[in-house]
């Protein structure tokens, strides 16, 4: 029997509020299932479990806020059976005053200093993902969840909307016009459920005018509550970076990287792909920092109780700025892995859930080393503040045309400057210098990328 308990996803996160469990007693789990979510200052996440077993006790109900650390749950070994809570050591969802000291299960991390926006246009907002849980209970009770009204955080459908859904009857199709058909896929208005005023009670074009009106007031997102979260993360990122300065000897290095042969290869590169699979520059620059990683393994890791653990893993976090204000910094697992196209999938993926609300609590534990990018609003150099315990961020500005001389010659050439705040406990300005120029050298051969 295990403990799965409240993670910390952030070195400033103190607590959270479990807002729904996606599984329940006598479930099976195994390691990488999402199967709580959980509320913090910065955003909603879904938790994994990292270990595989049968859910035994729900300790803590939803709703509840608990300290980093706190059991959240029991888990007992594969082939066991679920144990029921009374033969269990009581252990209270205590509130946050009464838990015990904070355990974290994760090195901590977190956010950001300056915002990133990604190059290119902002990809398209698209339906929302749901958990293998959720996936599984739905094709369990034959429910379509395209279909599924959701009562979660963000949108998100909970296990109570694919249960209500599978419960309601059956309903026969609403009769409406051709035009109203046709308006309806034009405003996005569901017929189902709308009252019709023509013949026969058939939904008509005036139904549709009318129900929309109403509709909008309904699902209007409260400004109150996103001014909430909108304060609460910017206290969050102010105490993270506060800290931050106060307990880091930051060092800073910036070089001049002519973006010449990047921007030539990806104008080609796209030439041949649809718009979906286009790249942006941003997803070179991220490689780049990720194989640069390995001439200098002093940026990547944590600082922890007066010593720095390098980290083999190279687990990219991206700056993202939110919609409703705000930055978070969601890992890329294995960057240095990935392909160009693979990466592309990720970031765009990692930026969709990001304004979703529905990041993974691994995304947000273990970024081993943060980029940060305002190139696409104009800026050309990015001093970014170290996220505790990581020990640099990488900067990168805007791509402009400016004077190159060159083997006595003068011309014009695209150039960016490339940042790195680092940990000066950890490495200096000579090896952050080879690090920079190691991303420079990756840059010049981006086929090679």
């Amino acid at each position: 029997m295990g403990d799965f308990t409240m993670p910390s996803l952030g070195a400033d996160m103190e607590s959270g509020t479990l807002t729904q469990w996606l599984v329940k007693p006598g479930d099976p789990v195994h390691r990488g299932d999402i199967v709580a979510v959980v509320d913090t200052e910065k955003s909603t996440i879904e938790i994994e479990i990292f270990e595989n077993g049968v859910v035994g006790e729900l300790v803590v109900k939803e709703g509840e806020n608990v300290p980093v650390g706190s059991v959240l749950a029991r888990v007992s070994a594969p082939g066991t059976a679920a144990v029921p809570a009374a033969g269990l050591a009581p252990v209270p969802a205590a509130p946050i005053e009464a838990a015990p000291s904070p355990v974290p299960e994760h090195p901590e991390i977190t956010l950001p200093g300056p915002e990133i926006t990604l190059a290119g246009p902002e990809p398209r907002r698209a339906p929302m993902s749901h958990s293998p849980v959720i996936r599984h209970l739905a094709e369990q009770l034959g429910v379509d969840l395209a279909g599924v009204a959701a009562s979660g955080p963000g949108g998100e459908v909970t296990r109570a909307d694919v249960e209500r859904a599978a419960q309601a009857p059956p309903h026969a199709p609403t009769r409406a016009s051709p035009l109203a058909r046709r308006v309806a896929g034009e405003l996005g208005i569901d017929l189902n459920g709308l009252t019709g005023t023509g013949p026969g009670g058939a939904v008509v074009e005036r139904d549709l005018r009318e129900a929309r009106v109403p509709t909008s007031k309904v699902v209007a997102p409260s400004r109150s509550s996103g001014s909430a979260r909108q304060e609460s993360l910017r206290r969050a990122i102010g105490a993270l970076m506060a800290r931050s300065k106060r307990e880091i000897p930051h060092y800073y290095l910036s070089t001049t990287v002519d973006a010449g042969a990047a921007t030539a290869w990806l104008e080609k590169a796209n030439l041949s792909r649809s718009v979906r699979d286009r790249l942006v520059l941003p997803v070179l620059l991220i490689k780049a920092t990720a194989l640069a990683v390995a001439k200098a393994p002093e940026v990547n890791g944590f600082f922890t109780d007066g010593e720095f653990l390098a980290s083999e893993a190279v687990h990219v976090g991206v700056a993202i700025s939110l919609r409703a204000g705000g930055v978070i910094a969601p890992a890329i697992h294995d960057a240095n892995r990935l392909s160009l196209d693979e990466l592309m999938l990720k970031l765009n993926d990692l930026v969709r859930r990001a304004r979703a609300g529905v990041l993974r609590s691994s995304e947000m534990s273990d970024p081993t080393i943060t980029v940060s990018n305002l190139g696409d609003l104009g800026v050309e150099s990015v001093f970014g503040v170290i996220y505790p315990p990581q020990v640099a961020v990488v900067g990168f500005g805007a791509v402009t045309e400016r004077p190159v001389a060159k083997d006595g010659l003068l011309g014009v050439r695209p150039c960016l400057t490339a940042t790195l705040s680092a940990d000066h406990r950890v490495s200096d300005g000579h090896r952050g210098g080879r690090f920079l120029a190691q991303i420079d050298r990756l840059l010049q051969e981006p086929e090679k990328l």
